[in-house]
């Protein structure tokens, strides 16, 4: 259970949530008796999956009307945020109603935020089918749309009404996509559990490799160690919310220098991310040049990217701080970053020099 200002929700892991004969009751009790049940969700997730879910509701007795979204990063857009709305407008829909945010962290972000606006707030569930929206996305009410000066510009404090995360979803997920979710998971150890990083060092192949036991467990660490930090810093006023941007302030910018495409997801650019900000973090003289290697050594395990050439970045370190002036905790002249002290223990640092953080990443293109 997630608790936030207004109230709680709870996040259900496990496998075979949504391939029983019935509709999980936590979500069959916040559906309206004789309503059209909106569904917002992707084409591979409808193709994939859509049709188990529409015999789930009609069984329940529900109708249901299919929002479908091109797949990828660039729906979180201002033009499929207008045809959600709109879409949604013509539904009628009423702020006792919810929509189900069916996908991936793109099809959570961009629903959450429809349901934010949509008559100044109705309600969400979502259900995500990916690892890192498993694991991250889905729960903390941050939804968001892309501009073009950055990423998740645009957006709102959100919270859903549940989080229904059915393991059973990433049998079809492709490997790729499960390895990006995997960076996410490292992430949160990293910032707040030494003892799940060593977990993981052993048991980054079981996850991958759809193993029952090992992948609830991950998911429901990373659920745990996500909903401690927004119960005590749900609109991130405090720095402790921000913890969670470990490996995103670097990510980010290599995303925007990317186009936000194909070309690297954003489980890839956390990846990165997190071996950067360590290597950053050693230069700041935070973290030990041993706990570095570890953090290294973690993400390449995971068959992630673990450095800009491997990336496919050869940018300068100025185009990158370019990018990161745009970040959304850009404060004056300042932007806060993430740095280690230790596995397991993050800081947030004010004084950091964008100049010095260019040469870092110039210095870091050779590797």
């Amino acid at each position: 259970m997630v608790p936030h200002r207004d109230g709680c929700y709870d996040v259900l892991v496990g496998a075979g949530l949504l391939t029983g004969d019935h509709l999980p009751e936590p979500l069959a009790g916040l559906l309206r008796e004789g309503r059209t049940v909106p569904v917002v969700t992707d084409a591979h997730v409808f193709a994939l999956h859509g049709a188990s879910l529409e015999r789930l509701l009609t069984g329940a007795g529900h109708s249901v009307a299919w929002h479908i979204l091109p797949p990828r990063e660039r729906s979180k857009s201002w033009p499929h945020l207008e045809g959600l709305v709109e879409w949604m407008l013509e539904l009628g829909l009423t702020r006792t109603d919810a929509v189900l945010a069916f996908g991936g962290g793109v099809v959570g972000d961009l629903a959450g935020f429809a349901a934010a606006i949509m008559k100044r707030g109705c309600g969400v569930i979502q259900i995500p089918t990916t690892l890192l929206a498993q694991v991250d996305s889905s729960v903390g009410g941050k939804t968001a749309i892309n501009a073009r000066a950055g990423k998740n510009l645009v957006g709102a404090f959100h919270q859903p009404a549940l989080v229904l995360a059915d393991t059973a979803l990433l049998a079809t997920l492709p490997d790729r996509e499960m390895r990006a979710g995997l960076a996410e998971v490292i992430k949160c150890a990293l910032l707040a559990d030494a003892g799940l990083f060593r977990w993981l060092e052993k048991n980054a192949a079981a996850i991958m490799a759809r193993e029952a036991e090992p992948l609830s467990h991950a998911i429901a660490a990373s659920i745990g160690i996500k909903a401690e930090i927004v119960a005590a810093d749900e609109r991130e006023t405090a720095d402790l919310r921000a913890l969670l941007n470990l490996g995103h302030t670097f990510g980010h910018a290599l995303e925007a220098e990317t186009g936000f495409s194909d070309r690297l997801l954003h489980g890839e650019a956390v990846a990165v991310g997190l071996v950067l900000a360590a290597r950053y973090s050693v230069r700041r003289g935070t973290l030990a040049p041993g706990a570095a290697s570890r953090v290294e050594s973690a993400v390449a395990a995971a068959q992630l990217p673990a450095s800009l050439r491997q990336a496919g970045l050869t940018c300068t370190g100025d185009t990158l701080v370019a990018h990161m002036k745009h970040d959304k905790k850009m404060d004056g002249a300042a932007l806060p970053f993430i740095l280690l002290e230790d596995i397991g223990r993050a800081c947030v640092v004010r004084d950091v020099a964008l100049e010095d953080v260019a040469c870092f990443l110039d210095e870091e293109r050779g590797r």
